[in-house]
C-alpha cells in the first residue's frame, strides 16, 4: 500500500521517533554525572552563602585543595542561581562593541539524523561581519579534532583577537594552550549565561529555522552541504550584539 504524505509529516515523525528512541535510551542506561554525596553538597552551597564573589571556578579550586575529588561543571550545577552583578551586562556589551573588529566567538550544536546517531556541528564565526570563519561535522567529538578545527579557522595572519566559547569540557586546557598559541585571547562566558555569546546562539537558530527544521540529515555529508548555505544568515549592523 503507497501512502503519499507531506514533506511536513515526514519531519514531525522523525522528531517524535527520535523523541521516544533516546527517552527509552535514558531510562535503559542511566548515564550521565553521578550525582554526590549531600555532605558535599552543602559544603558546595556554605562556600558560595559565605563568599558572595567566588564563583564555580574559585570553589572547586578550593574543594580540589581539601582533597575533594570534583568536576567544576558539578559544582556549577548545584551553585544557586544568582542575578548578574549590577553592572555585568553593560560591561559585557562595552567590550563587544569596543573590540566587535577582532573578535570571534566558537560553539557546538547537535544534530540528529535520520537513523539517530547525534551529529555535533563546530563553527567559528566572525561577530563584525557575522560571516561563518569554518565549519566541521563529526560523530566523535574531541579536544584534539577542535583543535584542528581551530587552526583551519585562524591562520597566522588572522585578524582576531579574542575568541569567546563557553565552558563545554569538550574545551580543555589542550585547546585553551592552542588558542594562545594562535595569538587569540580567550574569552570564556559565564555559566549558563548564553547570551554572552550571542552571535554564536543566534546563527544556531538561525541555522535551525531556515534549514534543519525544514529536512531531516541522513549523514555527515549531507549535513555539510546544506550547512554551507547559512555562512551569512545573520544580519549585520550593531543591534545584533543584542542577540
Amino acid at each position: 500500500m503507497l501512502v503519499f504524505v507531506k514533506p511536513e509529516t515526514v519531519i514531525q515523525w522523525h522528531r517524535a521517533g527520535f523523541r521516544r528512541y533516546w527517552t527509552c535510551l535514558s531510562r535503559r542506561q542511566r548515564t550521565g554525572r553521578p550525582s554526590i554525596n549531600s555532605g558535599l553538597r552543602e559544603l558546595i552551597l556554605r562556600l558560595a552563602a559565605e563568599n558572595p564573589t567566588w564563583g564555580a571556578p574559585r570553589i572547586h579550586g578550593e574543594l580540589l585543595m581539601l582533597g575533594l575529588s570534583i568536576s567544576e561543571r558539578t559544582v556549577s550545577r548545584y551553585l544557586p542561581r544568582q542575578r548578574p552583578h549590577s553592572g555585568a551586562l553593560e560591561r559585557w556589551m562595552q567590550f563587544l562593541r569596543n573590540h566587535r573588529d577582532a573578535i570571534a566567538a566558537m560553539d557546538f550544536f547537535t544534530v540528529p539524523t535520520a537513523s539517530f546517531r547525534i551529529l555535533y556541528v563546530w563553527f567559528a564565526i566572525d561577530h563584525a561581519k557575522r560571516r561563518v570563519l569554518h565549519f566541521d561535522v563529526t560523530d566523535l567529538p574531541a579536544a584534539a579534532w577542535v583543535v584542528q578545527q581551530l587552526r583551519e579557522a585562524f591562520p597566522h595572519d588572522s585578524a582576531m583577537r579574542h575568541l569567546i566559547f563557553d565552558r563545554d569540557a569538550i574545551f580543555s586546557d589542550r585547546v585553551l594552550t592552542t588558542v594562545n598559541a594562535l595569538g587569540l585571547r580567550p574569552a570564556r562566558t559565564a555559566f549558563r549565561s548564553p547570551w554572552q555569546n550571542g552571535i554564536a546562539e543566534r546563527w544556531i537558530g538561525s541555522v535551525r529555522r531556515e534549514l534543519l527544521d525544514h529536512s531531516v540529515v541522513f549523514n555527515e555529508r549531507h549535513l555539510r552541504r546544506p550547512a554551507g548555505r547559512v555562512r551569512c544568515l545573520l544580519p549585520s549592523g550593531p543591534h545584533a550584539l543584542r542577540a
